[in-house]
């Protein structure tokens, strides 16, 4: 049965599935060379375009092609090639030749059966085929035809049975809900034109001998909640209705959802199936019944290009109003519209809106209208043997108003042959087929089964109507011709068909669009990556190769002189690790820089992971070194006196051990990391950006990083052990600033470029991470971090050994220094004598102390002995004659010659 399909009120924006696209194949000698089409025919190159195909000149292994044909004609061998491995293509000894054939209706015969001789199918030049009916059936016309340069040389004929009397025949009912007024009122002529189809299915013999067709309808005034209403009164109030009939797009939605329930039949072309099935997607779809503002403006916020507007004349008015006033018209969108409006529809006065008819004729030029041709064009008899010129004159007497002022007379062929499409179905379940031995009578909503023969029964169906040939597809959908007009300058053209029977499409090439071509379905997006400045890429670079050779000139100058005593006394073999750390970080800024500019995918996991690699192991290579000289030094020199002999010594391989540690725990961490979670290149997205052109296009700015999935994970474990590091080297460094110690000499140096690498990290870090989507500026806050730690820890440690070297003259090792000095004293002696002539310099200080106070001790015993001499008078002299008697003098025991102390000690 074929329903009037009234579309919804629903906008859909369609563009091409990524899905159903194919790639442009390349020119090249791997693949199939192009085949040239058949006469009268063509091929249909799957995904390519007719400029496409014209550029190339092989297609590639695997690709197919199909054959398609012009007229009334069809593929004789085969269909489809497919391209095969050896460059050739298959069943190639087979030719795929466009032959006239023949109707196919006069292979089906309904109640009898059809015999081809003289040619296979399809039918033939020379064809011929015979008619036997069914028995109980006669036949109604000529016996055989013969199949001449696509005509059949006699009209087809039927088989009729002998028809039970009328008082005897049993009813079986319709239900329809025909709009007698509303958005569409197609009930106008549609009511008529069913009941003229009813008229003449119930006078033939031959269709439903038993049986009387009824109708049963209401007025939905094409309002979904009147529909309801009589819908269930349909229902739920005897006779039960075998099938309902119903019109405009809601109410048919609504008669769709609820037939299901009770076993009906309707049938309802679903837009949104079909065009998934052409590998076409819904974007977007938008629903408005009252004011169309804001679906129009979210039309222009989701970017929809192509629309398909399904909605009836009176809303179309109100739609493109506010189409105008968004300018949402124009060479980049193309609209689809119902082609069953009037011609001059938008120059219609409407109160309801306020734009003029010149802003209205703006919005809608260049629309597409698509419609069924609901009128045969031939002038050739139906199934009802009648043509369809005589219908329209038929239907036009019954109609009590000009046809031009009744709704749906355009529509009223598609009802008229669904009524026939029905009763064939009908007549094919039911006994009068003379097979099936189904009752209609027996049918009710609870009988799956009958309902399931009626649908493949009217799918199978095949007939000549007034609205043209009339099939069914596998869904139930009728195929018919569509006729596809474009308003241009005003007016309708005629700008092709599509024939849905054969999926054929008439194009006549008279489109014209605004833009000189169509719009794209969407804003074409144009991805570009953000790729790093060769500028500063290449002057970073430049930067990093003059510290790598300043590293390099550091490590040999450290290695040829090791045997300097200077030079042994600072820990070479640890400043050489330093130089070679330094190294490998400067190293890495190639790798850092690095991205789509220069290597390709593939490449990218690789140039991630020695970034990562470099950084680590330079890192603890040359800060371990250092950190490890700083921690000797704290751990020897803040011991307590009981443990003082600690300082005596110092084992090198302790200090090699402890390095190595540091980078064996990297080299664990990094390989860990490689092993479980590799680094890979991801992308990022940023928003889209507009062109200053006026070009239909927008760029999306993407830029690459190096990630993993649990990427914060492992940085905030690398991070994390590298702080702590970084805060104990500057600690220890801040410790020992004022310990002084020959065993490591330029300890105090090491603390300085400690502080350096220290603050550097600390901040370039956090900051890299923070200015991580601007490529530009996190590579040279990076890099640049890099690029002055090396070069300051380098200068820092090596270049006060060379001055030291150049203005000493330090250069001779301790064998030279014996042989030039005569004196076969070793380090330990030597050291030995430093130490002495320190303490002596500081015996000097006391003794000249020392010799101050003897100095004021002797002024004051002097000051004693004049007041003692006042006081007492001179002793008389002693009668001996010897001197005078009295006290003895004490001895002067502070008297004592300071210079011979002070040359004892010197």
């Amino acid at each position: 049965m074929l329903l009037l399909l009234l579309l919804l009120l629903v906008p859909l924006f369609l563009r091409p599935s990524a899905a159903g696209g194919a790639q442009t194949p390349n020119d090249t000698s791997e693949g199939c060379q192009i085949i040239h089409p058949p006469w009268e025919g063509g091929i249909r190159y799957r995904g390519l375009t007719r400029d496409q195909v014209k550029a190339i000149n092989f297609l590639p292994v695997d690709y197919e092609i199909e054959y398609v044909c012009r007229g009334e004609r069809e593929v004789v061998g085969p269909k489809v090639r497919k391209c095969l491995a050896n460059g050739s293509w298959t069943d190639m000894d087979t030719p795929s030749r466009c032959v006239r054939i023949c109707s196919k209706s006069y292979l089906i015969l309904e109640n009898g059966k059809v015999f081809l001789t003289g040619g296979d199918l399809p039918a033939l030049d020379g064809a011929r085929v015979d008619f036997r009916c069914d028995p109980d059936f006669h036949l109604v016309g000529g016996s055989r035809s013969v199949c001449n340069q696509g005509q059949w040389s006699s009209p087809k004929p039927h088989c009729q049975v002998n028809r039970t009397p009328h008082s005897e025949r049993r009813a079986v009912y319709i239900g329809a809900l025909f709009p007698m007024s509303g958005g569409w009122p197609g009930g106008q002529a549609c009511q008529p034109a069913v009941e003229m189809a009813l008229e003449d299915v119930n006078s033939r013999r031959d269709i439903l001998p038993d049986y009387e067709l009824k109708l049963i309808h209401h007025d939905s005034k094409c309002d979904p909640g009147q529909a309801t209403k009589y819908l269930y009164e349909l229902l739920y109030n005897d006779p039960i209705k075998i099938i309902l009939m119903p019109g405009c797009s809601s109410v048919s939605t609504l008669v769709a959802e609820a037939a299901r329930m009770w076993n009906l039949i309707v049938t309802l072309d679903d837009l949104e199936e079909r065009v998934k099935e052409a590998g076409i997607e819904i974007t977007f779809r938008q629903s408005f019944f009252s004011d169309p503002a804001v679906p129009v403006k979210n039309l222009k916020r989701q970017d929809a290009r192509i629309i398909v507007g399904l909605f009836y004349e009176t809303e179309a008015r109100k739609v493109f109003c506010e189409v105008y006033k968004e300018r949402l018209f124009g060479k980049k969108y193309v609209w689809f519209l119902i082609g069953w409006y009037a011609d001059n529809w938008f120059k219609t006065y409407d109160p309801s809106i306020n734009c003029t008819v010149d802003e209205m004729t703006q919005a809608v030029e260049g629309h597409i209208t698509t419609e069924i041709v609901m009128l045969n064009p031939a002038n050739t008899r139906s199934i009802s043997n009648m043509t369809s010129q005589e219908f329209v004159e038929k239907l036009t007497k019954r109609l009590k108003r000009h046809p031009e002022e009744t709704g749906g007379f355009q529509e009223a062929p598609l009802a008229y042959d669904a009524i026939w499409a029905l009763a064939l179905a009908l007549n094919k379940t039911s006994g009068g087929g003379g097979r099936s031995g189904v009752r209609l009578e027996d049918f009710n909503y609870n009988n799956q089964t009958i309902t399931d023969q009626i649908y493949r029964a009217m799918n199978s169906s095949s007939f000549e109507g007034v609205s043209g040939h009339v099939v069914f597809d596998a869904s139930g959908s009728r195929m018919a011709w569509t006729l596809i007009e474009q308003l241009q300058g005003g007016s309708y053209k005629k700008i092709g068909y599509y024939d849905s029977t054969k999926d054929d499409l008439s194009w006549s090439k008279t489109d014209k669009w605004i833009g000189g071509s169509p719009p794209a379905d969407q804003t074409l997006v144009i991805k570009t990556f953000r790729f790093l400045s060769q500028k500063l890429f290449i002057s970073v670079s430049v930067l990093s190769s003059l510290g790598i050779v300043l590293a390099v000139v550091c490590l040999s100058f450290n290695i040829y002189n090791s045997h300097v005593r200077y030079i042994q006394n600072s820990q070479p073999n640890l400043n050489n690790l330093t130089a070679v750390g330094c190294s490998l970080a400067l190293a890495a800024v190639f790798p850092l820089g690095l991205d789509g500019y220069h290597i390709g995918r593939n490449q990218f996991p690789f140039v991630c992971q020695a970034r990562l690699w470099l950084l680590g192991l330079g890192f603890s290579l040359g800060y371990g070194s250092m950190f490890t000289k700083i921690w000797w030094v704290h751990t020897v020199f803040t011991k307590k006196e009981e443990k003082k002999e600690w300082r005596k010594t110092l084992e090198p391989w302790k200090l090699y051990a402890t390095v190595g540690l540091l980078v064996g725990m990297d080299v664990l961490t990094l390989a860990i990391w490689q092993i479980v979670d590799p680094l890979h290149r991801t992308i990022e997205t940023f928003a889209k950006e507009e062109p200053k052109e006026d070009i239909d296009v927008s760029i999306l700015p993407q830029l690459e990083h190096c990630s993993s999935k649990k990427m914060n994970t492992w940085l905030g474990i690398f991070y994390g052990y590298k702080g702590l590091l970084l805060l104990l080297g500057i600690f220890l460094a801040y410790e020992t600033k004022s310990v002084s110690t020959e065993k490591i000499n330029d300890h105090r140096a090491v603390g300085m470029a400690i502080y350096n690498v220290a603050v550097l990290c600390l901040i370039t870090a956090p900051v890299t991470m923070i200015l991580s989507s601007q490529q530009d500026a996190a590579f040279a806050f990076a890099s640049l971090a890099i690029v002055f730690s090396s070069y300051i820890t380098l200068v820092v440690l090596f270049v006060p050994k060379i001055r030291r070297l150049i203005t000493r003259g330090e250069w001779q090792s301790e064998a030279q220094d014996t042989m030039k000095t005569g004196s076969s004293t070793n380090n330990n002696e030597e050291e030995k004598s430093r130490l002495l002539e320190k303490e002596n310099r500081e015996l000097e200080k006391i003794i000249a102390e020392k010799e101050e106070r003897v100095s004021e001790l002797r002024h004051q015993l002097q000051s004693r002995q004049q007041l003692r001499s006042r006081r007492h008078p001179p002793t008389p002299p002693d009668p001996s004659g010897g001197l005078p008697r009295g006290p003895p003098e004490p001895p002067d025991r502070l008297s004592c010659d300071g210079s011979r102390v002070h040359l004892l000690y010197k």
